[in-house]
């Protein structure tokens, strides 16, 4: 215990003490604490933020129609997609079949299937590809038959061999349809 207070004197060295100093000025002392907050703090008023008067607003922009460069200048096709990587889907229920089309991009080919859509206990039947070539027209039109009359199906289109852009992102690749029942 006396060493700890003892301390505090041998790390202070001569100049605590006053001795070895000449005769010039005493050292300060150190400052008083201080009673100010380190932190000031103004008071003011609110000012309302800059921009548009509530109530109103600006509507969505709207996707813009897009047009992809056909392998043959006239098959143009435009129509604004529902994301990224669906290709629009025309379906057309017959009797037990639905007749489907799409815009043909990049020479691929297409599988093309329907999917049940009432829920079954346990495991899914498996799909049922149907490979559909690319033919030269501006569309490709394939028919799925042997479907049950009245029941709901969504129809699904892969085209896994589209390519990608030069930045790596993959060219319209799939679509789907919504729930259409055949006659």
């Amino acid at each position: 215990m006396l060493l700890l207070m003892a301390l505090p004197a041998a790390l202070s060295g001569c100049g605590a003490s006053g001795a070895g100093q000449a005769d010039g000025p005493a050292s300060p002392a150190p400052p008083a604490p201080s009673t100010t907050p380190w932190f000031l703090y103004a008071s003011g008023s609110a000012t309302p933020s800059p921009g548009l008067p509530r109530g109103s607003g600006s509507p969505s922009p709207a996707l813009p129609p897009v047009s992809f460069l056909a392998l043959n200048p006239e098959c143009g096709h435009s129509y604004s997609p529902m994301s990224e990587v669906l290709i629009p889907l025309t379906v057309t229920p017959g009797k037990g079949t639905l007749g489907v089309t799409w815009p043909r991009q990049y020479n691929s080919g297409y599988r093309l299937t329907a999917v049940k859509q009432p829920l079954v206990n346990g495991n899914q039947p498996n799909y049922t590809w149907q490979n559909v070539a690319a033919g030269t027209g501006c569309t490709v039109s394939a028919t799925i038959s042997g479907l049950k009359s009245g029941t709901p199906y969504v129809v699904w289109l892969d085209a896994p061999n589209t390519g990608h852009e030069r930045d790596g992102t993959r060219h319209l690749y799939s679509g789907r349809s919504g729930v259409v029942r055949p006659l």
